[in-house]
């Protein structure tokens, strides 16, 4: 089969979309692309690596006929571009089957998995076997530090990606990890999310049931202890041995400081380092064990991963502080479900103290939070913040207001139905030294530079 000279790829500036892009042009590939959202940051990351965008939806961008087009996920029949490919017959696939193919299949993989923390857990992985000297390359939905790049193409034989268990595309509803032949795959946790795609907590372990039938009885499944979802998932078959973490007779963690900010790694009971980082709350101590874990499966020891996650900073938009002004610290946090939501909350209560004010400024973005799948756990996820501001979605079916209220906590909530009105209210009843956290798994319509733009002008007043 003829090398593919160009690819052109519809809904390219996606965070797994772009970072393919770019892993396509640095394996000597001319790469162009469309996407309705063509704007920074992936529009300029995409742009310096010199590939051609377009917003137009003119079949004009198919000729002359691209060797390959890539589908994202994000496009669906009825879109004028995908029915002109299907018309003319164009050659198309998917990303991770395209990449699976062209750069998987020749790597060892260490696949991260799990309904939260996985662009995390992934990115310290990544940085421990960077600052090992193995120098790995690797495709994650964030922006992994230092490195200031979502996806990089190195000569090492290991390769860290974030595995997704999304749809891969319009015509292939398997998850996107199944296409990524892993090596090493991680299982973080797994909760019901996704109800736009998954009927339920049964469909979505099926999936995870396929993506370890992929695992070579010489690869590992790295999963948390106690965890009956995914018990119930190696109940249905596993090829391959299992690594347990949260195990007094494994691996497990030690002297934990209250907000996460410190911890000692244990194995089979005996200290083997400790992680003293910048990073707070529970869940990252897990997700930190998780990567040092995975790590320790390719030859990296205990305690190069410890002295690596001492140094870790996290991706964007993981309780990232985006400003300071006016005795008010802001940050920026990817939230999508009420358990991630809850964990940071405590995480950042245990570092502030009691007495701090922390202020949660939210907006139920995801199809599943419209649905209202979560409802009855939402509002107790923000029961640690002294106050909550949500963004009430048009198209949902239900109320964040009504929510607060069957748990009594209808006064700590203020909400409004427009971006502008919620910044406005937030920066009129909140002036006194506070923490803010930002939460959303989207833009949510500007609203960070809108309250950080007013702070600096408050700060610059006084």
């Amino acid at each position: 089969m003829a090398l593919t000279k160009h690819i052109h790829i519809l809904g390219i500036c996606g965070t797994f979309m772009g970072g393919l892009a770019s892993l396509a042009r640095d394996l000597g590939y001319r790469v162009t692309g469309w996407d309705q959202n063509v704007y920074p940051p992936m529009s300029t990351q995409l742009e310096k690596l010199g590939i051609e965008l377009t917003s137009s939806t003119s079949t004009e961008q198919f000729v002359p006929a691209p060797d390959l087009v890539i589908i994202g996920n994000a496009m669906s029949r009825g879109h004028p571009l995908v029915e002109y490919v299907l018309e003319q017959g164009l050659a198309f696939q998917s990303g991770p089957q395209w990449l699976g193919e062209n750069l998987l299949r020749h790597k060892q993989v260490l696949a991260v998995a799990g309904t939260h923390g996985k662009t995390t857990t992934a990115s310290m992985l990544t940085f421990i076997l960077e600052q090992a000297g193995l120098q790995p390359g690797f495709l994650v939905g964030g922006v992994v530090k230092p490195f200031e790049q979502t996806a990089r193409l190195t000569d090492s034989e290991y390769f860290v990606i974030e595995a997704d268990e999304y749809d891969t595309a319009f015509f292939d509803k398997r998850s996107k990890f199944v296409h990524y032949f892993p090596d090493i795959f991680v299982i973080n946790n797994l909760e019901y999310d996704h109800a736009d795609i998954f009927a339920d907590l049964g469909a979505i372990q099926t999936h995870f049931s396929h993506g370890l039938r992929l695992v070579p009885q010489s690869g590992r499944v790295i999963v948390p202890q106690q965890e009956p979802a995914i018990a119930e998932i190696l109940a249905r078959g596993c090829w391959s041995p299992v690594v347990y973490i949260n195990d007094d007779n494994a691996w497990s963690v030690a002297n934990v400081e209250a907000d996460g900010s410190a911890f000692t790694v244990c194995f089979e009971g005996k200290s083997q380092g400790r992680v003293e980082w910048a990073l707070l709350g529970a869940h990252n101590v897990s997700n930190g064990l998780m990567a040092i874990v995975a790590a320790h499966q390719v030859g990296v020891s205990i305690q190069l991963a410890c002295e690596a996650l001492n140094e870790f900073v996290a991706p964007a938009r993981r309780m990232e502080t985006i400003g300071i002004h006016a005795n008010i610290h802001v940050y920026d946090d990817f939230a999508h479900h009420p358990t991630a939501i809850e964990t940071t909350l405590k995480g950042l209560r245990a570092k502030v103290g009691p007495n701090e004010r922390i202020v949660a400024i939210f907006e139920p973005r995801s199809n599943t939070m419209k649905a209202g799948v979560h409802q009855g756990k939402l509002a107790p996820a923000f029961m640690l913040a002294d106050k909550a501001y949500g963004l009430q979605a048009k198209d949902a079916n239900w109320s964040l207001i009504d929510e607060a209220a069957d748990i009594g906590e209808a006064e700590k909530w203020a909400v409004e139905s427009s971006v502008a009105a919620l910044a406005e209210r937030i920066l009129v009843e909140e002036s006194q030294a506070a923490h803010w956290v930002i939460m959303s798994n989207g833009g949510f319509g500007g609203i960070h530079q809108l309250l950080l733009k007013a702070l600096k002008t408050r700060e610059e007043q006084t």
